[in-house]
């Protein structure tokens, strides 16, 4: 069982921010796998269904981003998912907006959310993709908290759509063969 989780903040005023790129990917593998994003539990809205054959648990931490490890623990302990199978994607910006990056483990990088997830869970080595939203021109807030200009919207819905492959690669072929395929890829 895959554990994988899409960060960003609740709440319409937060829904197409930069910040929110990994609520917006779990939404669409919502919707391609059928799977109700529905549930309230563990601090998060959540769904469970299959991906390749797999089962697996799609959740979007309520917990706003710099506190998504409470949720990811509690799911983790009751579930009993081992770290190697949560998948956490989010935002980047040391990435341009068109990139992404998979990691198979390692430090936050300076985002929040992955620092909080990396203390409940005492480790570094769970699985990631991050998701490039551009570095700031100004403060580094104003830019997480804005929205995507027009042609920024139109990569990110290619970005997307490998970020879609790259959750079903490292399902069934494991996250080192989505880092040899997907790493380079650039829009």
């Amino acid at each position: 069982m895959y554990l994988i989780v899409g960060l960003g903040n609740p709440g319409r005023e937060y829904e197409n921010t930069r910040h929110n790129v990994g609520f917006q990917v779990l939404d669409l593998l919502a919707d391609r796998y059928k799977i109700s994003l529905s549930r309230i539990k563990f601090k998060s809205v959540y769904g469970e269904g299959s991906i390749n054959g797999e089962k697996v648990i799609l959740a979007k931490p309520q917990t706003f981003m710099n506190a998504s490890g409470e949720s990811v623990a509690e799911i983790t302990r009751f579930y009993k998912i081992p770290n190697e199978k949560v998948l956490v994607i989010y935002d980047d910006m040391s990435l341009d907006v068109g990139r992404l990056r998979i990691r198979a483990k390692g430090s936050a990088g300076g985002h929040n959310g992955i620092k909080n997830i990396i203390a409940h869970l005492s480790s570094e080595d769970f699985p990631r993709i991050k998701v490039g939203i551009g570095k700031p021109e100004g403060g580094w807030i104003s830019h997480v908290m804005g929205n995507f200009s027009k042609e920024e919207q139109e990569k990110l819905a290619e970005v997307y759509k490998t970020v879609i492959h790259a959750v079903e690669t490292i399902i069934a072929k494991g996250t080192e063969e989505a880092m040899n395929k997907y790493n380079s890829f650039k829009i």
